[in-house]
């Protein structure tokens, strides 16, 4: 027997759908409870505040990504020498793990995580930093001892290129794939552009600096 979906549930699902589409900004209260078929009062119980659950809906991807990434460091870390690309491989079973969380789970998370920065939402980065803060700075310190040369003004603008980066192939790889077909006579399954995009995300990383 199918699980009935609860009152917060709805919330969290229209919210997550329209978010995702529209971004925080873009997106009311108004259009979340008229999605779930709620009031504002049952937001208003379970969330407390926009914010609250803007908060919420990205819990649900990051509680699945951070432990999982985690445990990719704990297996990295130990070896004597590591690349760039071995720090970044390390994202891929936790991205794809975000699939059990919703189908098309790591696109939906990548496009969240764009509107997050888009629309400056700096209470999320309070939030990640707070329950996630120690996975955020092993990721750091991995990708400075990869890369020992890099000051970290260079590391920050360069990650902040790899966000961006990673967001476009994710949101933008239907049309993507597509293309390739068309153009290439490429099969490319949504999993493999993971495969094209980790060392291009890599080499700029690794890139001199000017």
């Amino acid at each position: 027997m199918a699980k009935r979906e609860t009152t917060k549930d709805k919330i969290l699902n229209a919210a997550e759908a329209l978010f995702a589409e529209h971004g925080f900004e873009q997106t009311s209260l108004r259009q979340i409870t008229a999605e779930a078929d709620v009031n504002l009062a049952s937001v208003n119980y379970h969330f407390g505040s926009k914010k609250a659950l803007i908060q919420a809906v990205m819990a649900r991807y990051l509680e699945v990504l951070m432990p999982a990434l985690n445990a990719e460091f704990d297996q990295l870390e130990p070896q004597a020498q590591f690349t760039t690309r071995d720090v970044f491989d390390c994202f891929r079973e936790p991205l794809n793990a975000l699939k059990k969380v919703r189908k098309g789970g790591p696109t939906i998370f990548l496009s969240l995580l764009g509107f997050a920065y888009a629309d400056i939402q700096g209470h999320l980065r309070r939030y990640t930093m707070e329950h996630f803060g120690e996975v955020m700075h092993r990721l750091l310190a991995l990708l400075h001892v990869a890369n020992p040369n890099l000051s970290p003004a260079d590391m920050f603008w360069r990650l902040h290129f790899v966000l961006g980066a990673s967001v476009f192939a994710q949101v933008s790889g239907p049309a993507l794939r597509e293309i390739a077909a068309a153009d290439f006579g490429e099969s490319i399954a949504a999993d493999q552009v993971v495969d094209r995009l980790i060392p291009f995300l890599a080499g700029g990383v690794d890139a001199p600096t000017a």
